[in-house]
């Protein structure tokens, strides 16, 4: 055989020694979960790191996924100031927005506006506020020779709970602003009923908390204001503000448009029924009666 020949021999065996080589290559993998090393092939390494790279879920940031928007109002007869024996109509906005799970979340009219940070089967978390309209003479006469309220808000933390899946308990914690300094708290029970598919009642008890300075807002009479209005004085305390209960009954009208027909009632109770505005001019005994609507808009954010 010629030099030539065997250079060309030689040089194949060593280009096919040389892929084989490639080809056999091991690659030492360290399982973290196991604790365990695996020898792969340098190509089974690429393509599962490749696979692993277009199968790896992408980062999700804490607000990402489906979420909803509810808006709308209720308009409804009410006292004209809490503790007042005289009715007027009014107004109050719906306002709710949190992520959304497989099942629809129970909501009451009581609910003040709320905004849920935590979403899971059995609870909720989030903020929540109040607005607080302003009160003077002009809202009765029975106010006058009374120091003006003026409008402010409440703003703080709500929790649900639904201990059974036809019953929520909820309580808010709000702090005063503007309008008083006061903390009040909110605490609500509500079982619920679906008769129909698109129709549900509710209802349940209601309490209603307060510290010191809110009951001085709305219910203390001072000795200035005791001479301008010819009511006694009264000096409030913290404690309970009042006891009652509440239904409504709920149709979806379409899966995103919802109205209702509620009640309410409660007495006032502690130093609110105490008060000498509520003893001399109003009236323990509270009920409102009203309807509402609301829309609700879904989005998602990733």
């Amino acid at each position: 055989m010629s030099n030539i020949g065997v250079k060309i021999v030689f040089a194949s065996i060593t280009g096919l020694m040389t892929i084989s080589c490639f080809q056999g290559k091991a690659e030492q993998l360290y399982d973290y979960q196991t604790g365990k090393v695996t020898n792969v092939s340098s190509q089974q390494s690429y393509a599962d790191d490749r696979n692993y790279r277009s199968t790896a879920p992408k980062k999700q940031h804490f607000y990402s996924g489906n979420w909803s928007l509810t808006l709308g109002a209720s308009v409804y007869e009410a006292p004209k100031f809490e503790g007042d024996d005289t009715y007027d109509i009014a107004v109050d906005p719906i306002f709710s927005i949190g992520k959304t799970g497989s099942d629809s979340r129970f909501s009451s009219r009581n609910d003040n506006m709320s905004f849920a940070l935590l979403e899971k089967s059995f609870i909720r978390l989030g903020v929540v506020g109040k607005v607080l309209k302003d009160r003077d003479s002009d809202t009765s006469g029975d106010l006058k020779g009374l120091s003006r309220v003026k409008w402010g808000g409440e703003v703080g933390g709500f929790a649900e709970i639904y201990p059974l899946d036809w019953l929520r308990a909820r309580a808010e914690l709000r702090k005063g602003i503007r309008s008083h300094d006061a903390v009040t708290s909110d605490i609500a029970v509500d079982a619920y009923k679906n008769l129909t598919p698109s129709v549900q009642v509710s209802g349940g008890p209601r309490a209603f908390y307060a510290t010191k300075d809110y009951f001085k807002t709305y219910y203390g009479v001072d000795h200035e204001e005791s001479l301008r209005s010819g009511l006694k004085e009264f000096h409030p305390d913290s404690g309970w503000g009042a006891f009652g209960a509440g239904g409504a009954i709920t149709w979806k009208a379409t899966d995103k448009i919802t109205t209702s027909v509620f009640s309410e009632y409660k007495r006032l109770t502690g130093d609110a029924g105490d008060s000498s505005l509520v003893s001399q001019r109003g009236d323990k005994n509270q009920f409102t009666m009203g309807i509402s609507a609301s829309y609700r808009f879904d989005f998602t954010l990733r």
